[in-house]
Formats: structure tokens, C-alpha cells, sequence
């Protein structure tokens, strides 16, 4: 039998401080607010018209607690006939996301584009159910591709900080952006 003594244990060395490891969920998906319009009423419905679609996006973040992040996605959809406006819906899907252990560019990041993505369907059901439940056609929204958007943004702030003379920024989280 060979014999064991404490002088044998390893010794701890010491190590950099070690990084969390990187936290990400959905806590809730909801829909925070909902509006549905048809200015013309039955109007609309009594002759034919060739719609112009315009869609605007746009999304906000916001920190509820240390690692809880509220990101809020607004999509509203304006279909017109020449000037007149046949309905107009607009939608803001939010979540609730738990997002830890990630670095200030990481988080922006995450909250521009990793969120938003996670949102944007429901969002677009939401357009979908609407639309039926007011007897008009389905409109296809098309799939939205977050990370380029957010590279153009920061891409685009960069320049405007470097014109006005201030030091390069890629945190956008917390801020509104609109698409």
C-alpha cells in the first residue's frame, strides 16, 4: 500500500478572473400593443384598387433588472390606393429575455438582433390574424435580416461620430432603431 500525505494535493494557482458563462432566454413573448385601422370603412370593400404596401420597423430595449432586458419590436404596415389609406396595422411585440456574461458589444448585439429575430414572427402572425379578421387579403411579409440591418446601423453611427469628432460607439442598446 503506498501512503498518502496532505503534501501531496496540488497547490491552487492563481487564475484570471473567470468569466461567467453567457446566459441567454426567453423569459415571455407578448404583444404589447395592437392597432388596426380602415380609415374608408365599407367604403374600401366596394371597389378594386392596386394597394401600395410600406412597412416600417423599428425596435427598443430596455433593462429591467441586472440581467433581465425588455426588447420591444414595432411593425406597422400602411396599405394605400393612390392617396387614399385602405388600413393601416400596427404591432409591438415584446419580450422578456434573460441575457448574462456578455460584454457591452456582445449585449448590443444581442438586444439589436437575436431578440428581434425571435419576435418578428409573432409579430407577423399578428399582421396575418388581423388582416383576416378584417376580411382583407393575407399580405406575405417578408423574413428581415437583423444582423445586416445592425451592421448598417452601427456602421452609419460610426460615421456620423467620426464627422462630428466624437470616439466610434457600438453600443445601441437601449435605444430606439428604426429600420
Amino acid at each position: 500500500m503506498t501512503e498518502q500525505n496532505g503534501s501531496s494535493k496540488a497547490e491552487p494557482t492563481p487564475t484570471a478572473e473567470v468569466k461567467p458563462e453567457p446566459i441567454f432566454s426567453a423569459q415571455r413573448i407578448y404583444l404589447k400593443d395592437l392597432s388596426f385601422e380602415t380609415p374608408k370603412g365599407a367604403e374600401v370593400f366596394q371597389k378594386q384598387w392596386k394597394p401600395r404596401v410600406n412597412q416600417d420597423l423599428s425596435t427598443h430595449s430596455s433593462q429591467l433588472d441586472s440581467s433581465l432586458f425588455e426588447v420591444s419590436l414595432r411593425l406597422t404596415v400602411t396599405v394605400k390606393h393612390e392617396e387614399e389609406t385602405l388600413y393601416l396595422v400596427e404591432v409591438d411585440q415584446a419580450g422578456i429575455f434573460k441575457i448574462a456574461g456578455l460584454d457591452e458589444k456582445q449585449l448590443a448585439q444581442v438586444l439589436n438582433t437575436t431578440c428581434p429575430s425571435m419576435l418578428f414572427p409573432y409579430a407577423r402572425e399578428v399582421i396575418d390574424n388581423t388582416l383576416t379578421k378584417g376580411t382583407f387579403p393575407p399580405l406575405m411579409i417578408p423574413p428581415v435580416n437583423f444582423d445586416a440591418l445592425f451592421s448598417t446601423a452601427v456602421a452609419a453611427a460610426q460615421v456620423k461620430d467620426e464627422a462630428d469628432g466624437v470616439a466610434p460607439s457600438s453600443d445601441t442598446s437601449g435605444e430606439q432603431t428604426q429600420h
